[in-house]
């Protein structure tokens, strides 16, 4: 067994490097759609995608959320948006293995079915039971609102990339019911059913390897950061250590 350090810019590399080579987002590339919400995380797997597939080009994660925390200096409002959105270039979509520019889930989810696949972000984590809630600062439910009904109406796929900083204690289904309460203010709370991909899933799809979270935190720039012990064959705890070697000194997210 080893251990590892792993920052969070980092994770959403991890993620997205697995991500890249998921079995049904490569098969949704080659003959269907594939449906990138915008997101931070998602910032990240958009461009493996999109490199996996040749078209990384024109493709920024700078401006690539809606809704972003940040620290209280008043650069957002509070639904968690930036005050300036024009920067803001619609989700990543991609039909038949094709980037639509300027596209979002709204121009495409009426037309998505089986064997198609969404990946949404998310911002609460049940890392034992591999669930996830959604903060909804929407009046209509925002994304997730709108895939949902594409998930549960036609069955597509609903990918959900999210680093395990986000991991809370509390049952989701109790904390949605006492955060969406009348009564209640700030962003409401959506959990949704889909696949989880963490840190964890990525390094196990892609070396082989069992993680687990053992020890998280860190300060000047190591904040939100998790140690995971690896264990396994000889020979995957090994891969495991030169992928993040790979991507220990990935840069802090900016936009």
């Amino acid at each position: 067994m080893k251990q590892f350090l792993i920052t969070p810019a980092a994770g959403k590399r991890l993620i997205a490097r697995a991500l890249k080579d998921h079995s049904a987002i490569k098969d949704a590339i080659k003959s269907g759609v594939v449906v990138i919400i915008a997101g931070t995380t998602n910032g990240y797997v958009a461009e493996e995608i999109l490199s996996s597939v040749n078209q990384l080009e024109g493709f920024s994660r700078k401006r690539f959320f809606r809704g972003i925390v940040l620290p209280p200096v008043g650069l957002t409002s509070e639904s968690g948006r930036l005050k300036d959105e024009s920067g803001f270039p619609g989700d990543v979509v991609l039909v038949d293995g094709v980037w639509k520019k300027g596209l979002t889930i709204f121009d495409v989810i009426d037309d998505l079915k089986e064997g198609d696949v969404i990946l949404k972000g998310a911002n609460a984590l049940d890392v034992s039971n591999k669930k996830a809630a959604i903060y909804i600062g929407h009046p209509q439910g925002g994304t997730i609102g709108a895939a949902l009904q594409a998930v549960v109406g036609r069955r597509v796929r609903l990918i959900l990339p999210a680093g395990l900083e986000k991991r809370v204690t509390n049952d989701l289904d109790d904390l949605a019911l006492r955060l969406n309460s009348p009564g209640a203010k700030g962003p409401r709370l959506l959990p949704v059913v889909g696949e989880v991909f963490t840190e964890i899933e990525a390094l196990t799809s892609l070396t082989g390897a069992h993680a687990e979270m053992v020890a998280a935190g860190g300060v000047a720039g190591a904040e939100g950061s998790i140690w995971l012990a690896v264990s396994g064959k000889s020979v995957e705890v090994e891969a495991a250590q030169e992928l993040i070697k790979s991507i220990s000194k990935e840069p802090q997210f900016t936009f």
